[in-house]
């Protein structure tokens, strides 16, 4: 077990805090983002993590590097059905060009934390409950099983689900966020705007995520840093992952039984070690093996997917969204011409008009 001291918790947090300000001051001004911007921002975010696990090798624990890297891997994956839910959600609320950025950053600062939660319970949980693997290992085959019986599509209506439904009820919400702006004032009260509500959408979907996510690494390592920075590592880079994968979405036909595959392997996985625990004689898969299973299998499902295309599963407002050009402007430079138009429309088809 990787023994980590104080200091390097500090560090560390540290190093994924700057990151992070980095980030958020890259976004400060609201623009479109780029190709060239998000394929540069992935690469950063992919050499970092890789950075990190090769010090992990260098440090002298290769175990630990190779527990990072699939649990990395895993994420990872698990972070492209994500993108299919937020092309969803900012497609459904018609969310301007130049705004999608700052929404995707506010949902990833969002699910760091709520990732650090679920890690803090689950560690605590697995050290004090060695029945914990055997649950998380049933609930990942469930989701395995859900993912394929479901071909992809969420369920319930992701842009309007019961967080948004009660956050509505709580706080006014006015009309437009052409600044960008969260909130705004709605006769003399202070109400949310559009925009804020397609947060609150983001950061609900997010605690799913992080349900599924959490198991699944724990199937790899039980070690709370290493859980922690593959997560966060993951989490990080998928803002520019977004924008740089949005057009691709819709031929990754097959995903989602690839990542069905990766989670039932996993929760075997699980189930395997927690019968391992009251009997030496059952046999435990090693990290050396779940990488190379992983990595084979996300890569298999890649090409068979843009070998063998099918029709895609997308919601047709996904399928609309990552038709949009990435450049297409207005006269003020960093939005389409009819993205507030779209906003509005589709305030009023979810309902968020006063």
């Amino acid at each position: 077990m990787l023994a980590v001291p104080m200091w390097a918790w500090v560090v560390t947090l540290a190093a994924i805090a700057a990151l992070v300000a980095v980030d958020i001051w890259h976004s400060r001004r609201p623009h479109a983002v780029t190709f060239r911007e998000a394929v540069t921002w992935s690469v950063l975010y992919v050499v970092a993590a890789a950075v990190f696990g090769i010090a992990l090798a260098v440090a002298g624990d290769g175990t630990a590097s190779a527990q990072f890297f699939a649990g990395y891997i895993v994420e990872r994956s698990l972070s492209f059905d994500n993108l299919f839910v937020f092309a969803i959600i900012l497609a459904q609320f018609a969310v301007p060009t130049r705004h999608q950025q700052r929404v995707l950053l506010i949902g990833v600062i969002g699910a760091l934390a709520l990732r650090a939660v679920f890690i803090a319970a689950g560690a605590a949980a697995v050290q004090r409950l060695s029945v914990t693997f055997l649950v998380f290992g049933a609930f990942l085959v469930y989701t395995a099983i859900r993912l394929v019986t479901s071909d992809g599509e969420p369920s319930g209506d992701v842009a309007n689900n019961r967080a948004v439904r009660l956050f509505r009820r709580i706080m006014p919400v006015g009309e437009g966020s052409r600044d960008g702006a969260l909130f705004t004032r709605v006769n003399g009260r202070r109400a949310a705007t559009p925009l804020l509500v397609v947060v609150i959408a983001i950061l609900s979907a997010d605690i799913l995520f992080a349900l599924d996510s959490i198991p699944a690494i724990f199937g790899i390592t039980s070690n709370t840093y290493l859980v922690f920075t593959a997560n966060a590592f993951a989490v990080l880079g998928l803002r520019p992952l977004y924008f740089l994968l949005i057009g691709l979405l819709d031929r990754l036909v097959y995903l989602n039984q690839g990542l069905a595959i990766v989670l039932g392997f996993i929760g075997v996985k699980l189930v395997l070690h927690y019968a391992h625990t009251l009997s030496p004689d059952v046999p435990e898969i090693s990290t050396t093996l779940s990488l190379v299973i992983v990595v084979g299998v996300l890569a298999a499902t890649t090409i068979i997917s843009l070998l063998w295309p099918r029709k895609s599963a997308l919601r047709p407002a996904a399928e609309e969204l990552a038709a949009r050009p990435l450049h297409q402007q207005d006269d003020d430079g960093d939005v389409d011409q009819t993205g507030d138009q779209r906003q509005q429309s589709a305030a009023r088809r979810t309902g968020l008009r006063q």
